[in-house]
């Protein structure tokens, strides 16, 4: 059998449930700000179309005619969020453990190819340090590393740099729109693997779209 020489997760939701946790978190973080703001389920659920929490706060603050530090509070939220994750241990999500463990086994190799904060990404890795290892992944991107964010290519083409890997050699697996454009535009193949805020909604481009990870995926 063939299979791709490299596996890259791409976003924190592709390894990880956290969508209503960070919702919480955001409306924990607008509480202490002092707004009267409360994202329902929906309401964030029609946020998510455009990623960047920073943004994402700016465009809901300009919809209400009301001015906000958008970075204090992102800041803030991250905060919120990475506190929860230091208190909680998180679980996987369905097959990431089983595909992780498999592509080690087969000299695959392994990246986290997203481009939150580092504190993002060390709090959820060490939320998960009983079920996977920072050393388990040939590249873990963050934030610092480029300047333009997904939907741009950017981080996947680092990643493919330092790899030392091309893009068809590579598949991605991604839980939103805006990611499986980024890999797209890397020239990577990708699989949606949408968590709950994103099952019912239309990926254009996929390669494909599961529910649970298997070894599968990655045969050529």
């Amino acid at each position: 059998m063939k299979y791709y020489k490299a596996l890259l997760f791409g976003s924190i939701g592709s390894i990880v449930e956290t969508s209503e946790i960070q919702r919480k978190s955001f409306n924990k973080a607008f509480k202490q700000y002092g707004l009267d703001w409360n994202w329902t389920k929906r309401e964030y659920l029609s946020l998510l179309n455009k990623s960047g929490g920073k943004d994402r706060i700016s465009r809901y603050a300009k919809k209400n005619k009301e001015i906000v530090n958008s970075t204090y509070l992102r800041n803030l939220k991250t905060k919120i969020f990475n506190n929860y994750l230091k208190k909680n241990q998180l679980k996987l999500r369905p097959g990431v453990k089983n595909l992780i463990l498999f592509c080690k086994k087969e000299k695959i190799k392994l990246a986290f190819v997203s481009s939150t904060s580092t504190n993002n990404i060390n709090a959820i890795l060490y939320s998960l340090r009983n079920s996977i290892n920072k050393e388990d992944f040939s590249f873990v991107g963050n934030s610092k590393l480029v300047k333009k964010f997904k939907p741009n290519p950017a981080i996947y083409l680092l990643a493919l740099k330092k790899l030392k890997l091309k893009g068809n050699d590579c598949l991605a697996i991604e839980d939103t729109q805006e990611s499986l454009n980024s890999a797209k535009r890397a020239k990577i193949k990708c699989i949606i693997f949408p968590g709950k805020f994103h099952s019912s909604r239309k990926f254009i481009g996929a390669y494909k779209k599961v529910y649970r990870l298997n070894k599968n995926i990655i045969l050529r």
